[in-house]
């Protein structure tokens, strides 16, 4: 027996030898198993890029909130002069009751349940999810033991309905790591600019590991080693927040007037093609997300419609371009015949024997199929191509539609020349309408500015205005302008009520009829697609804009353009003051190029300023060198424009803000670093903090603005 015991021991000595000279055991190595049982990971979350309009100003971003959690297993706190986990468990839910959505009798219910599983630790489910930062440190004030939190990043939309159909939406999850096993925050994109740019906004997750005792806790004295996480590419729309905002403003308020079927509306630049402001109903609500299951689709681009008389801005333009328009020239109104089909004018009847400049005021169909048999169909269907309808305008958005021209039989090409039958999208409306605000130079549209990579600073993408074609001479194009002027101008014009007090405006109305699903077509006040297609100013338009609104209840008091009128002046008006587009009345001062002051001292770029009669605003009192400017060199401004100077000094004092622009304001705001509360629209008429004031991280400075008559000098261009 003592024999046995002692090969026993013998085998045990050998083998405890042969482990401590090998480190190994059945093939492992135990001092890498040891380590791998207490080196912990952690997921270092990467922050998805942001989206942002042309300015800077925030679309969607990544907002870090906290979620709590409880430790409830008292083994934490063995040995410990603190405790680490919840000891007075009726106490905590009583105190958590208060800040977050759950009674102090679920709460304890939570704690309890887990404490009888011998959990280590429990959430609190969503009620404990997505807490800012105010509330966690409310909590932390109470100074409840075992209650703890983890930072978490949440998309955030601060806008609410801004432009949600193209910003889009993201769907956020927890999902288990396969390398690491810990559950990480995956974040995609499921519709609009989130979806499409997701690859570009999404960043790369990085990770901690770290050496812990038994319950995880970082040991002194050990090395940690990071992988740092690299955050997703921020994405600058061409959309101008405050236009933006100027158009969903007045859209909610037509939409709650009139409770149309639908709306939409687009506002862009026509000398660049850029989008400046895109929006529909119904939409939905970026943040609360209110309104989603009835808004999916983007319906500017997504979706094609027949437009009704904006379409005879183009057959005007090919008459005039082809030789064929002559507005004097008179043709018999009410109706014409096509073989067997009879064209009416909207009346029925007609207005007599008129011209055929009173034809495109009074929005005569039969004008329009007189002048398209002058044109001939097949030089007016290769016009249409050439304006870009039925063709997609590559705008970098997805699921564009391209419409249709509809050629087939005769009736088919008259049709199209006052816009039924033929489709379109809202988007190609603006493209083609550029060829007419700018000079006969038809621009692509686009919502892209650039895209930065945050993690160096670079621009990665940068997206330029791009010529699609020259559809029309630029004679021909101030001829079409004028001549549209003239139906807001006209006794006769349809769109009188489209009218300004301090800009021509030149455009043309619609009234469309809406096909029905069965065949057919829906008849009626209520139940058209009224439009307007125009831009301001006249002479060099400086904004262009679609809108269209479906089926309005419009009652006995309203007619067609008072709904689509009430957008477009609000917005055009407030948009062209915005960018300090002077009212036509206004004598207009002379070009000044910008010229590049960056590294100048304060003194040599004051005095060149001076010279060139354009007004220096200096941010960083005392400072000795220019660091940065706006507008930029090579930008043009007019006499007079205020041009920023940001010097190498931190201080800021304020100037008299008084006269100033809001685009104005929010240059300097920009530029100084501190924010401004803004209250009203136009021009500043006070301001809270005197002309002097040094400004400090306490300093509060509110400004008020009113709508006045533009004495500011008209807006950089570039």
């Amino acid at each position: 027996m003592l024999g046995i015991f002692g090969l026993l021991f013998l085998l045990m000595f050998v083998r405890i030898a042969l482990i401590q000279a090998t480190g190994s055991a059945e093939g492992r190595d135990l001092a890498a198993s040891v380590a791998k049982k207490h080196t912990k990971q952690e997921n270092l979350s990467a922050t998805r890029g942001k989206i942002m309009d042309r300015n800077g100003s925030i679309i969607a971003e990544d907002e870090q909130r906290y979620k709590m959690y409880a430790i409830i297993t008292p083994e934490i706190s063995k040995d410990l002069k603190e405790d680490y986990h919840v000891v007075d468990v009726d106490k905590t839910a009583r105190v958590l009751s208060k800040y977050i959505d759950l009674s102090p009798a679920e709460i304890r219910e939570i704690i309890v349940k887990a404490q009888k599983a011998d959990r280590y630790q429990v959430e609190f489910n969503k009620a404990g999810r997505n807490l800012p930062n105010s509330v966690k440190k409310k909590i932390e004030a109470e100074e409840l033991p075992g209650i703890n939190f983890e930072t978490q990043l949440v998309r955030f939309y601060p806008n609410g309905i801004f432009a949600s159909n193209l910003v889009g939406i993201v769907k956020e999850e927890e999902v288990r790591d396969k390398e690491t096993q810990l559950f990480t925050r995956k974040v995609s994109g499921e519709m609009g600019i989130e979806r499409t740019y997701n690859d570009e906004l999404s960043g790369t997750n990085g990770k901690l590991e770290y050496e812990s005792d038994f319950w995880g806790r970082l040991l002194p004295m050990k090395d940690e080693t990071i992988v740092p996480a690299k955050d997703g590419q921020n994405i600058y729309l061409t959309l101008d927040k405050m236009i933006q905002s100027f158009l969903e403003d007045s859209m909610s308020e037509v939409q709650k007037k009139y409770n149309p079927e639908s709306m939409m509306a687009i506002v862009a630049d026509p000398k660049t093609g850029r989008i400046l402001a895109m929006s529909q109903r119904p939409t939905f609500n970026l943040k609360t997300r209110e309104g989603l299951e009835n808004s999916w689709a983007n319906y500017l681009t997504e979706q094609t419609i027949e437009p009704g008389s904006t379409m005879k801005t183009f057959t005007l333009a090919t008459a005039i371009e082809n030789g064929n328009w002559e507005p004097n020239a008179t043709f018999q109104s009410g109706q014409y015949k096509v073989y067997d089909a009879t064209i009416r004018d909207s009346n029925q009847r007609g207005w007599g024997r008129i011209t055929y400049l009173e034809g495109i005021q009074r929005s005569s169909n039969v004008g329009m199929a007189n002048l398209l048999k002058r044109i001939g169909p097949e030089k007016f269907m290769d016009s249409l191509k050439t304006f870009g309808f039925g063709t997609k305008t590559g705008i970098d958005l997805p699921g564009e539609v391209s419409g249709k021209l509809l050629n087939q039989y005769p009736i088919n090409v008259v049709t199209t020349a006052y816009g039924q039958g033929s489709t379109v999208t809202p988007i190609q409306m603006i493209q083609a309408y550029s060829a007419i605000a700018n000079d006969g130079k038809m621009m692509q549209p686009y919502v892209i500015e650039k895209i930065v990579d945050p993690n160096t600073g670079k621009t990665v993408e940068q997206h330029e205005p791009t010529v699609k074609g020259q559809p029309i001479s630029a004679e021909t194009a101030k001829e079409v302008r004028e001549t549209l002027a003239t139906t807001v101008t006209s006794e006769h014009g349809t769109a009188q009520k489209f009218a300004s007090e301090d800009y021509t405006v030149t455009g043309k109305t619609g009234t469309a009829q809406i096909p029905k699903a069965g065949g057919g077509y829906s008849w009626g006040k209520n139940q058209f697609l009224y439009s307007f297609l125009g831009s301001a100013p006249a002479d060099d338009p400086e904004l262009v804009m679609y809108i269209a609104v479906k089926k309005p209840k419009l009652g006995e008091k309203y007619v067609g353009s008072d709904p689509t009128s009430e957008v477009f002046n609000s917005v055009m008006d407030r948009s062209l003051k915005y960018l300090n587009v002077e009212p036509e009345e206004v004598e207009r001062a002379e070009d000044v190029e910008v010229s590049d002051y960056v590294a100048l001292g304060v003194e040599d770029a004051t005095q060149e300023l001076a010279a060139q009669k354009l007004t220096p605003i200096i941010l960083g009192e005392n400072g000795t060198q220019i660091v940065q400017q706006y507008p930029e060199k090579g930008e043009i401004v007019l006499e007079g424009a205020r041009l920023f100077l940001k010097t190498d000094s931190d201080i800021i004092q304020l100037p008299s803000f008084k006269g100033w622009s809001l685009r104005d304001v929010l240059t300097y705001q920009s530029l100084s670093g501190h924010q401004f509360t803004i209250k009203g629209e136009g021009f500043v008429t006070t301001q809270s903090l005197p002309e002097g004031t040094t400004l400090d991280a306490d300093s509060k400075l509110t400004l008020t603005l009113k709508q006045t008559d533009a004495k500011s000098t008209k807006k950089t261009k570039k």
